[in-house]
């Protein structure tokens, strides 16, 4: 039993025991755990200040849209506090933009479902601050149930600079779509090279330029703008503007467009951008240099052949140019001229030729002409030689610095200048004595000059004219000399017309006393006026009885008409029963009649058709001279007609023996014409041509032409006529005035043929001459 007590007391020791070992190991565990707590709590508190210092910030998007967020990234979106709910993040000032909100839920919605990632920029509202947003499935273990979990970086900084780089870039672009527009824009054609010298761009002159449908092809093809010179190809010259490292300017012929042309070539080195090139058109310049050295040497060549002596100096003082009247005048040999002296030592040699004036002090005289060159204006000097020759020295700066100095020499003109003078009082003498009225009205109307004969004839006094009135007060006075005074006012506007309008008028003006005259207003060179007056009394008195006595001739000439007329109907009555009655003695009506008798009656009978030809001839004639000829138009065979007639003139030509020669052209054809009238007018030719050429004589019809007229030409070598003989032969009444001219050209005849053919539109022309024959020419139009 004693035992139990001990026993007991064991057992609570070691309860106690394990009591104070679990109290113990609680002690440590505690102090453990404390320990690690304050070590876990310094980790979050540096975890977390490494969240806030971070550049990006979580935000935690849970299934139900609830957000978890730090404060900071509330700051940046403007929220003085965490919103429940993500679509709360948009307010009116402050959050996001609605549009960046709505595209955001649908990322989340869609990285919730899917667990895709996402990134998207969004801007806060009402500030310049943006936002980048990379986000997607949160993990399990930091939010479980499908929660999104948005990294949230600011980029403002970096979406301002990203803004930048792209107006940047955008410029850039538009600059170089504007220069790419400029470059094939570009009248001129130019391209690019590779750095291995191939083409890689040409605009559209450039194609054009080479006659290609585009550049494509031109590149494809290698096509070149410029030929190869002595080897020298355009390969070569853009890998020299390479090595040297600056633009290669070369001129060459080029083919442009068909044409060839002068073109300065240049290619630019870029760099390791390869080789730019353009090709400028200077064939307008290259012809200009051309026109300017050919209108230099023309203009020489023209300073050589006037009168005046040209020296034209340079800036630096030295003679350039100077042309032969120079070296005339100044006895200057060309070798010296060649040296291209200064100015200075040409007024030398001018004093050692004795060529400049007489001056006292030479070397300043010398100093004050070589100022001449800083001059701003032109300036003109008259040198009096020694030997009496007058100068006028005009000395003009150009804009280079240089100088144009022109000698003419004035000798005659001094000397003229005096001859001149008494020229002018010859003048003035033979002015007064002239047997017209003269005056000089200036251009505002005064009188400068008058002869005795113009105040004579107005009744003007002279002392009233030395006053040189103007011309309103002095026609006043004037007028009351004409017959009607109102017409001085035609005088006044006509002299004003002469001085303002510069034109030349006239007329004529009755006096009162019955003296007529002729007036005219001349304008003169120097803008005054001339009024000149002539009498015509005395041939205006011829006049009218030279008008009288024409008028008494043409009334004879048309009772010579109507005389003509009547008389060639009058003379057919009895011309007619004289020509019966013959045929009927010649048929024996009358009885037998003898051999002798009939030859008597046919000669009767020969006469009464040839008096019957020239009645007809005269009424023809007279008809045509009064224009009332008719005219009945058919086509007509003109080689028939011809030979038609050369038969009929058969048998006269062969009592004269005369041989008769037709030479008739197949191009004569046929023209439109009165059959009746035109083989008239041939046979009072023919018939003439027989009559008056000797016997055994020639006569020759030839008849050519072309497509608008058809050309006879009759031909014989009879007496020919004389030019005054000629001159007669149209005259129709020619041959009652002269009886020998009209037995050679054949009475009527000719002047009626001309008639006849003119008729007809056409012409008859006469050549001939005394012992040569005689050529009729008759031109028929074809219609």
């Amino acid at each position: 039993m004693s035992n139990v007590p001990d026993l007991t007391a064991v057992i609570l020791g070691l309860i106690l025991a394990a009591w104070l070992g679990v109290a113990a190991w609680a002690i440590w565990t505690g102090l453990a755990m404390k320990s690690k707590a304050e070590s876990t709590l310094r980790q979050s508190g540096r975890l977390g200040r490494l969240l806030e210092t971070s550049p990006a910030l979580p935000l935690l998007v849970r299934s139900d849209g609830k957000l978890e967020a730090s404060q900071r990234l509330m700051h940046w979106l403007g929220f003085d506090h965490l919103p429940a709910h993500i679509s709360e993040l948009s307010e009116e000032s402050r959050g996001m933009v609605p549009q960046d909100l709505e595209a955001l839920m649908q990322d989340v919605n869609l990285a919730q479902k899917t667990g895709s990632s996402f990134v998207r920029a969004i801007n806060v509202r009402g500030s310049d601050k943006a936002l980048l947003i990379r986000g997607g499935l949160a993990d399990q273990k930091i939010a479980p149930n499908g929660s999104a979990l948005l990294w949230i970086f600011d980029a403002t900084d970096s979406e301002g600079e990203i803004s930048k780089l792209r107006e940047e870039n955008e410029a850039a672009r538009a600059a170089f779509d504007a220069l790419s527009a400029l470059i094939e824009a570009a009248p001129v054609p130019m391209w690019h090279r590779s750095p291995d010298l191939r083409l890689t761009l040409v605009n559209s002159a450039y194609v054009a330029a080479v006659d290609a449908e585009n550049g494509e092809q031109v590149i494809a093809n290698g096509v070149e703008l410029v030929e190869p010179v002595d080897g020298f190809s355009p390969v070569d010259a853009a890998a020299r503007a390479r090595e040297r490292g600056e633009p290669l300017e070369r001129i060459v012929a080029t083919t442009v467009g068909g044409e060839r042309r002068m073109t300065q070539v240049v290619d630019v080195p870029l760099g390791k951008s390869g080789i730019a090139g353009y090709a400028i058109d200077i064939q307008e310049l290259e012809d200009a240099r051309r026109e300017q050295r050919r209108f230099g040497e023309s203009q020489r060549d023209m300073l050589d052949r006037i009168s005046a002596g040209v020296a034209q100096f340079g800036a630096d003082k030295s003679l350039k140019f100077c042309n032969l009247p120079f070296q005339r005048i100044f006895s200057m040999r060309q070798q010296w001229i060649a040296e291209q002296p200064e100015f200075p030592r040409v007024l030398d040699r001018m004093r050692e030729m004795n060529r400049i004036p007489e001056v006292r002090d030479f070397p300043e005289w010398r100093e004050e002409r070589t100022g001449w060159f800083q001059s701003a204006k032109a300036m003109e000097e008259n040198w009096l030689l020694a030997d009496g020759t007058h100068l006028r020295v005009l000395a003009n700066p150009t804009p280079d610095g240089g100088l144009l100095v022109i000698f003419e020499d004035r000798t005659e003109q001094v000397q003229l200048a005096s001859a001149r003078d008494t020229l002018l009082r010859v003048r003035t003498a033979t002015f007064d004595n002239l047997f017209e009225s003269l005056a000089v009205f200036s251009a505002d109307g005064k009188l400068n000059i008058w002869n005795h004969q113009f105040a004579n004839n107005w009744g003007l006094e002279e002392t009233d004219l030395g006053k040189h009135p103007r011309v309103d007060s002095l026609m006043q006075k004037m007028a009351g000399q004409l017959k009607q005074p109102a017409r001085i006012s035609e005088v006044r506007d006509m002299v004003r017309s002469a001085t303002t309008e510069r034109q030349q008028k006239g007329g004529r003006l009755n006096f009162a006393d019955g003296r007529r005259f002729e007036f005219a207003a001349i304008p003169l060179p120097d803008g005054n006026a001339l009024f000149t007056m002539l009498d015509i009394s005395d041939s205006y008195r011829i006049e009218q009885a030279l008008r009288e006595r024409n008028e008494a001739l043409v009334e004879a000439d048309s009772i010579k008409g109507r005389f003509l007329s009547n008389m060639s109907y009058e003379f057919r009555t009895p011309l007619t029963s004289i020509g019966g009655f013959a045929e009927l003695l010649d048929q024996g009506i009358a009885g037998p009649l003898t051999d002798q008798g009939h030859e008597y009656v046919r000669a009767i009978l020969q006469s009464v058709k040839r008096l019957g030809n020239q009645i007809e001839n005269v009424l023809d004639l007279s008809q045509s001279e009064a224009g009332a000829l008719p005219i009945a138009k058919e086509k007509v065979n003109l080689k028939k007609l011809i030979e038609d007639i050369a038969g009929h003139f058969a048998e006269d030509a062969a009592a004269k023996a005369i041989g008769v020669e037709l030479q008739l052209d197949e191009k004569l054809g046929s023209a439109m014409a009165d059959k009746k009238r035109l083989t008239q007018a041939i046979s009072q030719i023919v018939d003439n041509a027989i009559k008056y050429t000797d016997d055994g004589g020639r006569l020759l019809i030839h008849g050519s032409g072309n497509v608008k007229q058809a050309m006879i030409h009759i031909s014989d070598n009879g007496p020919g006529m004389t030019a005054g003989e000629q001159s007669k032969v149209f005259d129709s009444f020619a041959r009652s005035r002269d009886q020998k001219a009209g037995e050679k050209t054949g009475g009527l005849g000719l002047p009626l043929a001309r008639q006849l053919v003119r008729a007809h539109g056409g012409d008859l022309t006469l050549t001939s001459e005394p012992g040569q024959g005689t050529l009729v020419t008759l031109d028929l139009p074809r219609q």
